[in-house]
């Protein structure tokens, strides 16, 4: 039977890969990658971008698309098999990418590549290639090198044991809680723990860590000790304040050898310290000018964060007889307060958010502002709530072009990776192969709640605005129209100007004219009340000073 890993035809086979066809494939597809290396940093291969990209890059793009299916599974479909065979081959594949970005053999082919050979988008390309190789320890030699090459390859094992121990940590937390302890809890949150329980044979309602169980009872349990009961597991996950069982998930060792390894790497490369080497390929110009910005934007968020707070503590004295709040009770003192003040709540809110109709809704709106079409399609997936579009785009004489391809997971479930994040299936390539168009696909991961009562699940406008932000970083890897592997979509792109895209696409949000179309009460099918929008709008900036401060101040 063909390993699906091997296949670069067509989509990724997710059904068809089993953990044991992992270290097969990826070993085959070293062996090719470093056949490929051998063969363009020869004394006698022509020192030119499309010659090596026909052998090196074809090479490595292969490998990349089958690492990037196996890392894919294990961010969302995680099974001790699977973590296995990747943790297996993840010192292989380090050994060889950190191998490549230090080759000075072919660092040397790049240096000696014509410039007035190159179009725009490959002296692009070549301009960062050339840093990277520096980034990368390629100017090193002898035993920093080594060292260096050890350094990576430690920290690629590290940090996949730190995200190991902070979703098991997370999916290992269950507390079995009574009715009378869910007072003030939503009625779907409390179905869905209902079911939740029932599913693993328990009495009670089960609650967990993950977001769309743990946000609302912070939110609007009225128990105060059931909030802390989860606030205490929640915030002490993977580390040594973890209760008994939990310690064996302590990250606290890893993030100190972590800390020390890109101290160690930054040295090796002649940079002050690691925000330094951070930096470097960032708009940035320098650490400093980093936490300048930041103390600026702190400084002037204090005072609003400041009366923020005062406010909560009124409030939680007065109408909740808190008189010494604790950490677990700021979110349902927020909440209580926001609904004071506005007349509404998030509850509410989110009856007119039936994730069909504002996938009905994003999707009108890109369609109406990139002049494209999207509909489902079909391919192989890894769970059986993910989804699949293809994006198409119409020419004049009526023919349709196929512009890109996505993945939409967005259900929170054991053994994904909390949060929300786009990543690459394969990226929009002039491919120097075939010298045929390769169309850019993406993933869009989100961990929303699922449906209850045979409901489609219900989304919070926190959660509307997660996926337009996800959706932004996809249209920009989908959308682009470079033909450039390495600068194509988001590849290549800054870390500090990638958020631009998604930031853009969270505006619509908060637009009448976009949510009275992309609402439909779940119950009733009526839109999204005027009023209510407009008391929602009143209550955007509620308390963000206080947000802001929490994210850029200690």
């Amino acid at each position: 039977m063909t390993n699906p890993l091997l296949s670069f035809d067509d989509l990724p086979r997710f059904d068809q890969v089993d953990p044991q066809h992992v270290e097969p494939a990826i070993d085959q597809l070293l062996v090719q990658a470093n056949a490929a290396l051998e063969t363009v940093t020869t004394p006698e291969f022509e020192a030119s971008w499309n010659a090596i990209a026909q052998v090196l890059d074809v090479a490595t793009e292969r490998l990349s698309r089958a690492w990037g299916t196996v890392s894919h599974l294990n961010s969302v479909a995680d099974t001790p098999e699977l973590r296995a065979a990747y943790n297996a081959v993840l010192p292989k594949v380090t050994e060889f990418y950190t191998r490549l970005g230090a080759d000075e053999r072919l660092y040397a082919k790049y240096k000696a590549i014509p410039a007035e050979s190159l179009n725009a988008e490959q002296r692009q390309a070549h301009k960062n290639a050339l840093r990277n190789f520096v980034l990368g320890g390629a100017d090193l030699q002898g035993a920093d090198r080594e060292r260096f090459a050890a350094i990576a390859e430690r920290q690629a094992a590290l940090s996949q044991k730190f995200s190991e121990n902070a979703l098991d940590a997370t999916d290992a937390f269950a507390y079995y809680a009574q009715a009378d302890e869910l007072d003030g809890l939503p009625e779907d949150i409390r179905q869905a723990a209902r079911n939740a329980a029932q599913a693993d044979g328990q009495e009670g309602y089960k609650l967990t860590l993950k977001m769309p169980c743990y946000l609302p009872v912070m939110q609007f349990a009225s128990s105060s000790a059931l909030r802390a009961k989860l606030y205490k597991a929640y915030v002490t996950r993977a580390s040594e304040q973890a209760e008994a069982e939990g310690i064996q998930f302590d990250n606290s060792a890893i993030i100190n050898e972590l800390l020390a390894l890109r101290l160690e790497e930054a040295k090796l490369l002649n940079f002050p310290n690691f925000g330094a080497l951070s930096v470097a390929p960032k708009m940035a110009d320098s650490p400093q000018q980093v936490v300048d910005f930041l103390r600026d934007l702190a400084q002037r968020a204090r005072p609003f964060a400041e009366k923020d707070l005062a406010d909560l503590r009124a409030f939680a004295k007065e109408h909740l007889g808190l008189n010494d709040p604790q950490p677990w009770d700021w979110p349902y003192v927020s909440e209580k307060l926001k609904e004071a003040r506005y007349a509404f709540n998030e509850q509410e809110v989110k009856q007119y958010f039936p994730l069909p109709k504002v996938l009905a809704g994003l999707f009108k709106i890109v369609e109406t502002l990139f002049e494209v079409n999207i509909r489902e399609d079909h391919a192989s997936v890894w769970h059986e709530s993910v989804r699949f579009f293809r994006i198409e785009r119409s020419s004049p004489a009526g023919t349709v072009e196929l512009v890109g391809q996505f993945y939409l997971d967005p259900q929170a479930r054991n053994g994904k990776r909390g949060g929300a994040w786009m990543d690459d299936v394969r990226t929009r390539w002039l491919r120097p192969d075939t010298h045929t168009l390769q169309t850019p696909v993406a993933h869009l991961v989100c961990n929303f709640a699922s449906g209850v009562d045979g409901k489609p699940a219900l989304l919070t406008h926190d959660d509307v605005t997660t996926l337009f932000h996800e959706f932004g970083h996809g249209l920009q890897h989908l959308l682009t129209q470079v033909n450039e592997r390495d600068v194509s979509g988001i590849s290549g792109v800054e870390w500090d100007a990638v958020e631009l895209p998604s930031q853009f696409m969270e505006n619509f949000c908060w637009e009448w004219d976009v949510l009275k179309d992309m609402t439909a009460h779940v119950d009733t099918d009526l839109p999204l009340p005027r009023a209510l929008f407009d008391k929602m709008l009143a209550a955007k900036n509620f308390q963000s000073g206080m947000q802001t401060l929490r994210q850029i101040d200690a």
